[in-house]
Protein backbone atom coordinates (compact mmCIF):
# COMPACT_ATOMS: atom_id res chain seq x y z
CA UNK A 1 0.00 0.00 0.00
CA UNK A 2 1.35 3.78 -1.29
CA UNK A 3 0.17 7.07 -0.42
CA UNK A 4 1.56 10.05 -1.03
CA UNK A 5 2.04 13.01 1.63
CA UNK A 6 3.80 16.79 1.17
CA UNK A 7 4.91 19.40 3.93
CA UNK A 8 7.02 21.85 4.49
CA UNK A 9 10.28 19.88 5.52
CA UNK A 10 10.24 16.04 4.92
CA UNK A 11 9.83 15.53 8.38
CA UNK A 12 7.23 17.80 8.08
CA UNK A 13 5.53 15.27 5.58
CA UNK A 14 6.71 11.98 7.79
CA UNK A 15 4.68 13.67 10.35
CA UNK A 16 1.83 14.01 8.41
CA UNK A 17 1.50 10.45 7.22
CA UNK A 18 2.27 9.20 10.71
CA UNK A 19 -0.99 11.30 12.08
CA UNK A 20 -3.20 10.26 9.16
CA UNK A 21 -2.17 6.67 8.91
CA UNK A 22 -2.44 6.51 12.62
CA UNK A 23 1.09 3.99 12.27
CA UNK A 24 4.15 4.26 13.93
CA UNK A 25 7.49 5.60 12.04
CA UNK A 26 9.20 2.04 11.68
CA UNK A 27 6.19 0.42 10.10
CA UNK A 28 6.98 1.93 7.03
CA UNK A 29 9.26 3.51 4.16
CA UNK A 30 9.59 6.67 2.69
CA UNK A 31 10.19 7.40 -0.93
CA UNK A 32 11.16 11.02 -1.71
CA UNK A 33 9.03 12.10 -4.96
CA UNK A 34 10.21 15.99 -4.89
CA UNK A 35 12.82 17.50 -2.46
CA UNK A 36 11.29 21.08 -2.83
CA UNK A 37 14.38 22.42 -3.98
CA UNK A 38 13.51 24.86 -6.65
CA UNK A 39 16.79 27.28 -6.84
CA UNK A 40 18.53 29.99 -4.70
CA UNK A 41 14.85 32.05 -3.87
CA UNK A 42 12.41 29.11 -4.47
CA UNK A 43 11.00 26.48 -2.49
CA UNK A 44 8.36 24.32 -2.95
CA UNK A 45 6.67 21.82 -0.46
CA UNK A 46 8.52 18.54 -0.37
CA UNK A 47 6.34 15.30 -1.42
CA UNK A 48 6.74 11.85 -0.07
CA UNK A 49 5.48 8.70 -0.89
CA UNK A 50 4.45 6.32 2.22
CA UNK A 51 5.23 2.69 1.16
CA UNK A 52 3.75 0.67 4.25
CA UNK A 53 5.03 -2.54 5.00
CA UNK A 54 2.38 -5.57 3.94
CA UNK A 55 3.30 -8.93 5.27
CA UNK A 56 2.21 -11.29 3.79
CA UNK A 57 0.16 -12.56 0.28
CA UNK A 58 -2.85 -13.76 -0.71
CA UNK A 59 -4.15 -16.70 1.59
CA UNK A 60 -3.70 -20.10 -0.23
CA UNK A 61 -4.55 -23.35 0.93
CA UNK A 62 -2.40 -25.16 3.39
CA UNK A 63 0.04 -27.72 2.28
CA UNK A 64 -0.17 -30.73 4.05
CA UNK A 65 2.63 -31.69 6.34
CA UNK A 66 3.92 -35.08 4.90
CA UNK A 67 4.97 -32.70 1.32
CA UNK A 68 6.42 -30.36 2.95
CA UNK A 69 10.42 -29.43 2.79
CA UNK A 70 12.76 -27.58 5.02
CA UNK A 71 15.05 -26.13 3.27
CA UNK A 72 16.72 -24.30 6.45
CA UNK A 73 19.99 -25.69 5.48
CA UNK A 74 20.20 -24.86 1.80
CA UNK A 75 20.09 -21.74 2.43
CA UNK A 76 22.62 -19.27 0.51
CA UNK A 77 25.48 -17.77 2.56
CA UNK A 78 25.14 -14.04 2.70
CA UNK A 79 27.78 -11.38 4.14
CA UNK A 80 25.35 -10.57 6.91
CA UNK A 81 24.59 -14.34 7.85
CA UNK A 82 27.65 -14.48 10.07
CA UNK A 83 27.89 -16.16 13.38
CA UNK A 84 30.59 -14.88 15.88
CA UNK A 85 29.40 -15.53 18.97
CA UNK A 86 32.37 -17.83 19.49
CA UNK A 87 34.59 -15.76 17.69
CA UNK A 88 37.10 -13.88 19.14
CA UNK A 89 37.21 -10.36 18.79
CA UNK A 90 40.23 -9.25 16.46
CA UNK A 91 42.49 -6.47 16.77
CA UNK A 92 40.95 -3.06 15.75
CA UNK A 93 42.43 -2.20 11.70
CA UNK A 94 41.82 1.41 12.43
CA UNK A 95 43.24 2.09 9.13
CA UNK A 96 41.33 -0.18 7.02
CA UNK A 97 37.88 0.89 9.29
CA UNK A 98 39.37 4.81 8.42
CA UNK A 99 39.21 3.75 4.86
CA UNK A 100 36.22 2.18 4.86
CA UNK A 101 34.30 5.35 6.23
CA UNK A 102 35.92 7.29 3.72
CA UNK A 103 35.19 5.17 0.72
CA UNK A 104 31.14 5.30 2.52
CA UNK A 105 31.43 9.38 2.34
CA UNK A 106 32.63 9.35 -0.79
CA UNK A 107 29.62 7.21 -2.13
CA UNK A 108 27.27 8.75 -0.33
CA UNK A 109 28.96 12.22 -1.80
CA UNK A 110 28.64 11.14 -5.26
CA UNK A 111 24.92 10.22 -5.18
CA UNK A 112 24.40 14.05 -3.89
CA UNK A 113 24.01 13.81 -0.53
CA UNK A 114 26.82 14.89 2.49
CA UNK A 115 27.52 12.09 5.57
CA UNK A 116 30.26 11.17 8.23
CA UNK A 117 30.49 7.41 8.93
CA UNK A 118 31.50 6.13 12.09
CA UNK A 119 32.58 2.81 13.80
CA UNK A 120 29.52 2.14 16.38
CA UNK A 121 30.82 -1.00 17.45
CA UNK A 122 33.09 -3.96 17.06
CA UNK A 123 32.39 -7.82 17.52
CA UNK A 124 34.45 -10.72 16.28
CA UNK A 125 35.07 -10.28 12.88
CA UNK A 126 32.27 -7.44 12.83
CA UNK A 127 32.69 -4.17 12.01
CA UNK A 128 29.84 -1.85 13.31
CA UNK A 129 29.39 1.26 10.57
CA UNK A 130 27.05 3.65 11.25
CA UNK A 131 26.33 6.75 8.60
CA UNK A 132 24.72 10.05 9.70
CA UNK A 133 22.75 12.27 7.21
CA UNK A 134 20.72 14.80 7.38
CA UNK A 135 18.95 12.51 4.09
CA UNK A 136 19.23 9.13 5.96
CA UNK A 137 16.17 8.31 4.45
CA UNK A 138 17.37 8.16 1.61
CA UNK A 139 20.68 6.91 1.89
CA UNK A 140 18.67 3.99 3.87
CA UNK A 141 15.77 3.49 0.64
CA UNK A 142 12.83 1.41 0.57
CA UNK A 143 13.24 -1.75 2.85
CA UNK A 144 16.64 -1.18 3.09
CA UNK A 145 17.93 -1.67 0.00
CA UNK A 146 19.99 1.69 -0.90
CA UNK A 147 21.78 0.64 2.70
CA UNK A 148 22.37 -3.23 1.41
CA UNK A 149 23.54 -2.08 -2.30
CA UNK A 150 25.97 0.59 0.48
CA UNK A 151 27.25 -2.75 2.66
CA UNK A 152 28.21 -4.90 -0.28
CA UNK A 153 30.23 -2.13 -1.86
CA UNK A 154 31.83 -1.63 1.06
CA UNK A 155 32.60 -5.78 2.17
CA UNK A 156 34.06 -5.32 -1.60
CA UNK A 157 36.18 -2.47 -0.89
CA UNK A 158 37.20 -4.02 2.49
CA UNK A 159 37.73 -7.32 1.40
CA UNK A 160 40.82 -6.13 -0.90
CA UNK A 161 42.73 -4.57 2.07
CA UNK A 162 41.54 -6.96 4.84
CA UNK A 163 39.25 -10.18 4.08
CA UNK A 164 38.83 -11.38 7.60
CA UNK A 165 36.79 -8.28 8.55
CA UNK A 166 33.17 -8.13 8.17
CA UNK A 167 31.55 -4.96 7.60
CA UNK A 168 27.78 -4.11 8.44
CA UNK A 169 26.66 -0.48 7.48
CA UNK A 170 23.74 1.22 9.47
CA UNK A 171 22.01 4.53 9.45
CA UNK A 172 19.77 5.95 12.51
CA UNK A 173 19.38 2.38 13.89
CA UNK A 174 17.52 1.19 11.05
CA UNK A 175 18.77 -2.58 11.00
CA UNK A 176 17.86 -2.92 14.34
CA UNK A 177 13.91 -1.30 13.44
CA UNK A 178 13.36 -3.71 10.90
CA UNK A 179 14.62 -6.64 12.33
CA UNK A 180 12.27 -6.01 15.28
CA UNK A 181 9.40 -5.39 12.39
CA UNK A 182 10.15 -9.01 10.08
CA UNK A 183 10.26 -10.53 13.80
CA UNK A 184 6.92 -9.03 14.69
CA UNK A 185 5.22 -10.25 11.45
CA UNK A 186 6.02 -13.40 11.44
CA UNK A 187 4.67 -14.02 15.06
CA UNK A 188 1.46 -11.95 13.90
CA UNK A 189 1.24 -14.61 10.48
CA UNK A 190 2.18 -17.23 12.37
CA UNK A 191 -0.57 -16.99 14.44
CA UNK A 192 -3.32 -16.12 11.93
CA UNK A 193 -1.65 -19.45 9.89
CA UNK A 194 -2.39 -21.73 13.08
CA UNK A 195 -5.97 -20.10 13.99
CA UNK A 196 -6.94 -20.80 9.89
CA UNK A 197 -4.93 -23.34 9.15
CA UNK A 198 -4.31 -21.96 5.92
CA UNK A 199 -0.62 -21.44 4.99
CA UNK A 200 0.78 -17.59 3.84
CA UNK A 201 3.77 -16.14 1.97
CA UNK A 202 5.83 -13.40 3.81
CA UNK A 203 7.25 -10.71 1.09
CA UNK A 204 10.79 -11.33 -0.34
CA UNK A 205 13.20 -11.52 2.05
CA UNK A 206 17.10 -11.76 1.57
CA UNK A 207 18.95 -15.58 3.30
CA UNK A 208 20.02 -13.41 6.60
CA UNK A 209 16.11 -11.97 6.82
CA UNK A 210 14.67 -15.53 6.10
CA UNK A 211 16.92 -16.86 8.78
CA UNK A 212 15.19 -14.48 11.68
CA UNK A 213 11.72 -15.79 10.68
CA UNK A 214 12.97 -19.72 10.34
CA UNK A 215 14.94 -19.37 14.04
CA UNK A 216 11.93 -16.64 15.43
CA UNK A 217 8.85 -19.37 14.45
CA UNK A 218 10.77 -22.42 14.96
CA UNK A 219 9.54 -23.31 18.63
CA UNK A 220 5.71 -22.06 17.81
CA UNK A 221 3.68 -24.95 18.14
CA UNK A 222 1.85 -26.05 14.92
CA UNK A 223 3.96 -24.33 12.44
CA UNK A 224 6.55 -24.74 9.73
CA UNK A 225 8.60 -22.67 7.42
CA UNK A 226 9.70 -22.95 4.24
CA UNK A 227 11.45 -20.71 1.44
CA UNK A 228 10.33 -20.71 -1.85
CA UNK A 229 11.83 -19.02 -5.19
CA UNK A 230 14.73 -18.42 -7.13
CA UNK A 231 17.46 -16.15 -6.74
CA UNK A 232 18.70 -14.09 -3.11
CA UNK A 233 15.39 -12.86 -2.09
CA UNK A 234 13.17 -15.47 -1.79
CA UNK A 235 9.59 -15.37 0.66
CA UNK A 236 9.39 -17.98 3.07
CA UNK A 237 6.07 -19.33 3.60
CA UNK A 238 4.32 -19.94 7.00
CA UNK A 239 2.71 -23.60 6.84
CA UNK A 240 0.00 -24.87 9.69
CA UNK A 241 1.18 -28.51 10.59
CA UNK A 242 -2.28 -29.25 11.67
CA UNK A 243 -3.68 -31.97 9.05
CA UNK A 244 -7.26 -31.99 6.95
CA UNK A 245 -9.59 -34.72 7.16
Amino acid sequence: MTRDFEGKTEQDAINQAIEALHIEREDFDVEILDNGRRGLFKKANVKIRVHIDSSTEEEEPAIPFEEEADDQASEEVDYNDYDDAEEEDLEPNEELESQVCAFIDEMVAHMGYESKTVVSSRKGKKVNLDISSDDSNIIIGRKGKNLDAIQVLANVFAGKIDSERKIIVDSEGYRIRHEEQIIKNAYRTAMQVRKTGRSRLLEPMNPYERRLVHTALNDVTGIETKSEGEGLYKQVRVISKRKRY
